[in-house]
Order: structure tokens, then sequence, then C-alpha cells
């Protein structure tokens, strides 16, 4: 390695110091690595080795512990009787597959990595797993870092915080008399959600849906042909379209369908309040209204607005132009996605998506957190809603108080999908077309809207478009939990190949696709924008 002499000490002590860290938090120690190496303050390299080494020790240093204590609580008659031993007896090991895995889920590591150890995985399986994915993960962080220097030192002090806290969990285990039981519990959580695919982290499950868009790049000769896809949206409608100028040519073509939308620019917050009650006043908008980022992604921002007090306390934290919006009330809401190809009449439906907004029922016993934490599915969001609800969540709602805890229209903020193919009819496809074809441009894409009947909304009435998402949108019907993870990715390539399909068509019409560091560079800012934006109700 070619470290300046000078430095050479000091850079020894430093990678000392990054493998003892480690040991209290391996991943705020893997991003502090990672930050030095980025800021040219430590050699990559060394910081690498150093981190890497941190992770892998601490790994076989639970596997040791884990082994001397069980036979030390045995020796102790700690396990002492039927039923304890046959709890321990029946605590598997977990699989090579799972302990790899769990590298990867937040909270899952430390039970799995106790569980080997419990069940005396054999010593050279365990290792080595364990070598590989921390050498995977470590190379993870210090790619993150490198593109995403801004996010490093929160994400350290977040992983700090659950590190301590998984570090406490884990002695508390240790000097628990009933240590198998708990940790059998435990594991039975944690592969839950392992095998409820739609809860985990979005860079693993779009993992193999970047190796499905490289291939479709390579057969359609273009990796950036979904930017051309629409070619009314900024990037195909890939990243930073504009949410208002979509919603303009909606409500020019269609004002009936559309919920209506108007612009409120960046500024001073007083000065939006004063342009707020202006376009309340002028277009007759009452409280509840909706305000959100006129360039967001995934419903990030979202906000309803009860009140003026409300709205300022939304601008003080919101400072990009935002898109005021006429509250759809519906009850109900769907996503319809569609496509078209340049040149044909008529468009067709892909899929159709239900969105139920998940709730929980008081008991007048329970706070709103203890519910949630009760709760089959909720359980799993329990942090998105409890700090979605605020105080809120510690109250105790009356036997038969229904909360709703969600009402953005989004996977990722809490929202239930389920496969809504029953309300498709040619009536509903020939309403979205003629929705569809006035828009100059636009070829794929989803529709969010809400609407209070199905029987209404089969007959192509009586809804609202909330929004229309472009290319970079989704079927999202292949999040009903009924779905299986290889139903999903079979729904993932048939949606990207109809928009690599339709990109190649606009490419031989003249359409110039941008360029693939460009949209990087787009993704970018639009992420530097979006770390402002509070979490969405």
């Amino acid at each position: 390695m070619d470290f300046h002499i000078s430095h050479f000490g000091g850079s020894i002590a430093t990678g000392v110091a990054i493998v003892l860290a480690a040991f209290v938090s391996e991943d705020a120690t893997t991003i502090t690595a990672a930050s030095l190496a980025a800021g040219s303050l430590l050699d990559v390299r060394f910081a690498f080795l150093s981190a890497f080494a941190g992770l892998w020790a601490g790994d076989l240093v639970v596997y040791a512990v884990v082994r001397f204590f069980t036979g030390q609580m045995q020796r102790l008659g700690w396990l002492a009787g039927d039923a304890k031993l046959q709890a321990l007896n029946n605590l598997r090991a977990p699989k090579e597959w799972a302990l790899a895995l769990s590298r990867f889920f937040p909270g899952t590591r430390l039970p799995a990595y106790v569980a080997a150890g419990l069940r005396r995985m054999p010593f050279c399986h365990y290792a080595g797993i364990t070598a590989l994915t921390a050498m995977l993960w470590t190379a993870i962080v210090f790619v993150g870092v490198a593109i995403f220097p801004s996010h490093a030192t929160t994400a350290a002090t977040r992983i700090t915080k659950l590190s301590i806290a998984g570090l406490g969990i884990f002695g508390l285990l240790l000097i628990w008399r009933h240590a198998g039981v708990r940790v059998q519990a435990l594991l039975q959580h944690v592969w839950q959600r392992l095998t409820r695919w739609e809860f985990w982290p979005a860079w693993l499950f779009y993992a193999p849906v970047t190796a499905m868009c490289a291939w479709l790049g390579i057969r359609y000769q273009g990796l950036s042909l979904p930017t051309i896809a629409n070619r009314n949206q900024k990037n195909g409608g890939i990243i930073g379209e504009s949410k208002i100028e979509i919603l303009h040519q909606l409500m020019r073509n269609s004002p009936e369908a559309t919920a209506p939308a108007y612009l409120i620019a960046a500024g001073e917050v007083e000065g939006r309040i004063v342009r707020i009650e202006s376009v309340l006043q002028l277009h007759g908008i009452a409280y509840p209204f909706v305000l959100k980022p006129d360039v967001a992604q995934r419903g990030a921002g979202y906000h309803k607005v009860r009140s003026p007090e409300d709205a300022r306390d939304y601008l003080r934290i919101v400072t990009q132009p935002l898109v005021l919006q006429r509250y759809a009330a519906g009850p109900n809401e769907a996503g319809i996605f569609y496509y078209r190809f340049p040149g044909e009449a008529r468009g067709q439906i892909f899929g159709i998506t239900r969105k139920r907004f998940p709730e929980i029922t008081g008991d007048g016993v329970h706070s709103v957190e203890q519910l949630i934490a009760r709760d089959e599915r909720a359980r799993f969001l329990k942090n998105i809603y409890v700090k979605r609800l605020g105080a809120d969540a510690g109250r105790v709602p009356a036997e038969g108080e229904k909360v709703r805890l969600v009402d953005a229209g989004n996977h990722c903020q809490g929202c239930i999908f389920e496969d809504g193919w029953d309300l498709y009819s040619e009536k509903l496809r020939e309403a979205i077309d003629d929705i569809s074809r006035p828009i100059a441009g636009f070829h794929v894409g989803r529709f969010d809207l809400r609407y209070a009947d199905d029987e209404e909304l089969r007959a192509g009435k009586g809804f609202q478009v909330i929004e229309l998402n472009g290319a970079g949108s989704e079927a999202t019907n292949l999040y009903d939990a009924k779905n299986s993870l290889w139903n999903a990715y079979g729904t993932l390539y048939r949606q990207w190949k109809l928009i690599y399909a339709i990109g190649a068509e606009n490419r031989k019409l003249g359409a110039v696709p941008r360029s693939v560091l460009d949209v990087w560079r787009d993704w970018r800012e639009y992420s530097a924008r979006a770390s402002e934006f509070p979490i969405a109700d």
C-alpha cells in the first residue's frame, strides 16, 4: 500500500481503532471508515480492510461467546429440566443462505449468529459465510458513502443507536435462564420478515430489477430508452418530472376526471401562505386539502392540510415548489397501469391495484402503538406508523374506535396493495384511453385515482385522477401479499419490457434518450432535495 511514511503510524492507529470500534457498532464504524476514505483522510484500501476485519472479528466473537456460554449454562444447570432442554433442542440452526441474508437485514444479524452458535453450526461454514458477506457488505457501504456522502453521518448515528440496543438485547439473552425459548421466538419473527418479501428493503428487492433492465438495455440497444418512453415528461417519468405540469395537462383535457391542482412556488413562508389562501378562495377549495412536493417519488412529503397553522408548519419544513390539490375523499383508491405504443389508437390496461388504507380498532385498554404491535401486518411497519402518528401513538382509543394509519396511497408509506383486476371492464379501459390519448407524448404509466363505488368505476365514471406517474412507476398489484416473489418479478419484467419497447419505438420516431449519467445526476439532485421532506401522512 502506498502510505506516506509520516502518516503510517497514524494510519495503523486509526485502523486498530476501526477494528475495536466495530465491536460496539459494526455498521456505524464501517460508515465512518468509508467516510474517511471518501474524504481522502485514509487510504481506501487500508480503510476497507480495517472495516472488514472489524466486522468479521465481531462475527467470530459472537459465535465463540455463544458456544462458550451455552456450555457453561448447561454445566451450571441453568438449562436443566425437560422443557428447557427440549426448547433448546428444537431451536434450529439457520440455513447457510439464511445466515448469509441476515447480514443485509437490520435486526436479523445477531439472532441468526446466536442461533448458529447455539446449534453448533460447523465453524468453517460459519466463518466462510460471514467472511464473504462481511466483505460484500463493506463494499456496499463504501460505494454508498462514495455516492451519497451527505447521508453518511445520519446513517451512522441511527445505526449506532440500533447497534447499542442490539448489544443490550444480546446481553439480556445471555443471562436470561430461558435463553433458548426467547431466541426461538425472536428467530420466528426474523423468519417472517425474511419470507414476507413485500417488507424487504428496496435495495434488496430491486437488485434483480437492475439486472433485468441491463438485459433489456442490451436487447433493445439502449440502456436509457425508458427516458423517452414518455416524451411529455422529464426523463420519461423516471426521475425529476414535474407533477404540476402533468396535472395541468390532465386538467386541460379531462377536467371532470382530475382533482384540480395548483403550483405553490418556493419562497418565504408568509408569502406562500398568502398564495395558498388566494388559491383556496379563487378555486373554491376548502380544508382539508393536499400539499406535496412538485418533484417527489413514492409519496414522499405528501401532507393532508387541516388548518392554516398546519400549512404554516409544513411550509417551514419543505422549501421546494409544492402542489396544492383538492382533497379527493374517495374513500377508495386504485392504481391503473396503462400503456399505448406510439402510432396505436387503442391503449391497454396492464394491471389494476386496489389500495387499502390500514386501520386498527381500539379496545379501550391498549394504546395505538400497542395495537399496532399486536396487528399481524401492521407490526412489520410499526416504526413508520408510530413516527407518523407522533404523540397520538400513545393515545388509548375507545372500544370500537377506528384509527387510520396512513392516508397516502403508497406501499412504502404503509398502504396495503391488493390485486384489483376484478375492477377491469372495457368501459374502464375506454375511459382511461380517452384521458390518455389527448396527452401528446404520453404512452406508459400509472394513474392513481380515487373513487366511491366499484360498479361506478367499472362503468368508467365517478373517479378523479390525483396523479399520473410515468415510466418510473409500477404495476403495484405485484405487492399483493398473495403474490409469490417469482410472480412479482415476472410482472416487473413484463412491465419493463413494455417500457423499453415503447422507448425503442419513440427512438425510431426521432427521440433521443438521455444518457445514463444525466439521469444519475438528476437522481442525486432529487435525493439531496428530498432529505427535507417530512414523513408522508
